[in-house]
């Protein structure tokens, strides 16, 4: 890929960009031909994404996009795919997602694009035979254009890996929420003869794991401006403006016996290894925590309360952690039967078991109002698409940023009659502590309280939100 004047690519880019004729007159390049990237007719970006395929371009084919959800990534890809057509004859787009549900997502997006990509996952029979075909098929069509959209767990498997050598010089690979790829295992299986790369995702940076975030952007490339905040996709109209309301849960006398004595050995772990990398027990006992608070038992009364003068509403969705109360139910069951047996509530379960054939019957009708909510584990976390929620309640608040930005994200994303959303956070408050485990629980609270702030300082009631969470700052001198 050498031979390529990339600064030229992109002033042309620009230039024909420039002019509204000659972008509608590339739409029709080749139109009519199945297989060949066109852009849509009823589609068109905006003026940021035109600027950051530009860039992408200059930065000689490679980078990441760090850019919030309802950005349109998705769109902005396609957009690159076909402008690598139409001028350096790009023969074959890769598309690589962590999950089955975001490769059925991606195979619909590239179907307006006059695309026809071979899903490669689940079993290898299914798609081996046909991709070594086309692949083949490439060298004696140099105009025909191969799509291919897999998994994480399908491209580090022996017969996906055998293929990627085959693959054409002019091959564009696309992580999409690329941080995940970060890992060793997935890093090491990325195709080093596939020169023209591209990541996605809303948080790039992997969470106590810089070798990994390393490793991410030495491949794909550095991150591409401009980076696209939540802030800007409100203001563009991305993604709809919402109200924002922290609800306050205090543990039980149990849970907050448990919870002083695993801060107390969370302080331990930190004092033997200040370093999260490489610290086992300390990702242990953090996990443990996050677990205890995600299902705090007083989280189920807050509910009751919340719903009571809600019960006639729709297009709710509720967030649940994946751990057990202290009776070891679920608490996504306990969930469920306080709303469906006990309120009334018209809702189903949407969780990452859930067959890709169910959560679309769900999506349905949840969308048409004949369930009123669904009570979710993990949905939000990578690019399950759910436009209709107008309502969310979260039972259990990551600690992860990127798991914190993302689910927020995708609750804000425009849909027909939704021009705004309202999302209850419910937030455990930590319980008194000796003075050697204060000052642990401070350092530990301050990260999470700061995320919380610059959320509610987005919304259409910033002034009560933030109010009320400064209310917490004081309590615990942060």
């Amino acid at each position: 890929m050498n031979q390529i004047d990339w600064q030229k690519l992109a002033a042309l880019y620009r230039y024909k960009h420039q002019d509204k004729r000659l972008t509608e007159s590339s739409r029709n390049y080749q139109y009519g031909n199945l297989g060949i990237p066109v852009f849509p007719d009823n589609l068109s970006l905006r003026k940021y994404q035109h600027q950051v395929v530009a860039n992408w371009l200059e930065n000689k084919g490679r980078g990441t996009l760090k850019m919030a959800t309802g950005s349109g990534k998705t769109i902005i890809t396609l957009a690159i795919a076909v402008e690598l057509y139409q001028q350096i004859g790009l023969q074959v787009l890769l598309v690589v997602c962590p999950t089955q549900h975001l490769v059925s997502q991606w195979s619909r997006e590239c179907q307006k694009f006059n695309l026809l990509p071979i899903i490669a996952m689940t079993r290898v029979d299914d798609w081996q035979g046909k991709l070594s075909n086309q692949l083949y098929n490439l060298c004696n069509s140099p105009q025909s254009f191969l799509t291919i959209i897999t998994t994480n767990s399908t491209l580090i498997n022996q017969g996906f890996q055998s293929q990627l050598k085959y693959f054409p010089a002019k091959t564009l690979i696309v992580g999409d929420e690329a941080h995940n790829l970060g890992s060793s295992r997935l890093e090491s299986s990325l195709p080093r003869n596939i020169g023209l790369r591209l990541a996605l995702s809303a948080t790039p940076e992997r969470q106590y794991d810089e070798l990994g975030t390393e490793a991410l952007l030495n491949y794909f490339g550095s991150i591409i401006q401009p980076e696209f905040t939540l802030a800007d996709a409100i203001k563009q109209g991305a993604l709809v403006h919402y109200l924002y309301y922290p609800v306050f849960v205090e543990l039980t006398a149990s849970e907050s016996l448990e919870y002083a004595q695993l801060t107390k050995r969370i302080g331990w772990a930190l004092n033997k290894n200040p370093s999260f990398q490489h610290n086992d027990p300390l990702t242990s006992l953090l996990t443990k925590r996050s677990r205890l608070i995600a299902t705090a038992a007083n989280k189920l009364t807050c509910l009751q309360e919340l719903m009571a003068s809600r019960l006639n509403t729709s297009h709710t969705l509720f967030y649940c952690g994946d751990g057990n109360l202290a009776d070891q139910t679920r608490q996504i069951d306990a969930v469920t039967h306080l709303l469906g047996k006990e309120l009334g509530y018209r809702i189903n379960t949407y969780t990452t078991d859930t067959s890709l054939e169910e959560r679309e019957r769900l999506r349905r009708q949840f969308e048409s109002g004949e369930l009123q909510g669904l009570v979710a584990i993990r949905c939000l976390d990578e690019g399950i698409d759910i436009p209709a929620i107008k309502t969310a309640i979260i039972l259990a608040s990551s600690s992860n940023p990127r798991q914190f930005i993302q689910r927020r994200g995708r609750i804000l994303r425009p849909h027909p009659g939704k021009s705004q959303a309202t999302l209850f956070d419910t937030i455990v408050i930590p319980p008194s502590l000796e003075r050697d485990t204060w000052e642990v629980e401070r350092n530990l609270l301050r990260k999470e309280l700061l995320r919380f702030l610059t959320f509610a300082e987005l919304a259409d009631n910033a002034d009560e939100a933030t109010k009320k969470l400064l209310q917490l700052q004081e309590r615990y001198e942060l």
